[in-house]
């Protein structure tokens, strides 16, 4: 098995068995608790224009995301998993917009299997590719890209080390070890930031919660579209 780490969003990724798309602060953080919360599935949207073109074609989806940060006008969700906890989102399809998660996402779609998350889902992510899918690399040749979405943030670099980790069981890099990270990255300092009032100081404190699921965040295609979906698991 081998598992290499990229950072960033505008990568070319070779064919490999297993992607794994990191963006902690907070694209997949959103995405772990919008499931938590009911949503149905999660359609990633490259542009602004692809978001507002497939809302007109479903328009009881809901749009969510930002750019640089910030709420999208719009938009009926931003990209805070605090506000996203007074939507009703049962059986809801979002349609999700982002500057790092969702662009690595659709730049990484070459692989027998995709699955995004932040730091939330990070322990159920890695220990589901070590306990199931790694039963299927009877040549020990499986190829594993950990992908950190923020070019430069070592929130995303911490998971995916923390993930790397986990799945070689080298306990390289502890939970702990890992929310301090992503505390003092660069990624969070806004959210330290009285003058920044879009950014929510209680958002961080979501980012790093280890939560307990029974489900990982599977990409697939279905009807063209690029779709997110929750896909139960026994860990």
């Amino acid at each position: 098995m081998t598992i290499r780490i990229v950072q960033g969003h505008h990568h070319k990724l070779g064919a490999s068995r297993i992607n794994v798309i990191i963006d902690v602060i907070r694209a997949f953080t959103v995405a772990h608790y919008a499931f938590i919360h009911g949503a149905q599935g999660i359609i990633l949207a490259g542009t602004l224009e692809e978001a507002f073109r497939l809302k007109k074609q479903f328009p009881q989806f809901m749009l969510a995301g930002e750019i640089r940060g910030l709420p999208i006008p719009g938009f009926d969700l931003d990209n805070s998993p605090v506000r996203l906890q007074n939507a009703d989102l049962r059986g809801k399809f979002l349609i999700q917009k982002t500057t790092n998660g969702v662009k690595a996402t659709l730049n990484s779609l070459n692989a027998d299997h995709v699955f995004v998350t932040g730091f939330t889902n990070a322990r159920t992510t890695a220990e589901y590719i070590k306990n199931e899918l790694w039963k299927e690399d009877e040549d020990n040749t499986m190829s594993i890209h950990l992908i950190a979405s923020h070019p430069s943030g070592d929130d995303d670099l911490a998971c995916a080390q923390y993930i790397s980790g986990i799945i070689q069981d080298s306990n390289r890099l502890t939970a702990d070890e890992t929310i301090e990270r992503i505390r003092k990255s660069k990624a969070a300092g806004k959210f330290y930031d009285h003058d920044k009032p879009d950014f929510l100081q209680e958002d961080i404190a979501l980012c790093t919660q280890e939560l307990a699921a029974e489900f990982v965040m599977k990409v697939k295609y279905k009807d063209k579209l690029r779709l997110i979906e929750k896909v139960q698991v026994q860990i």
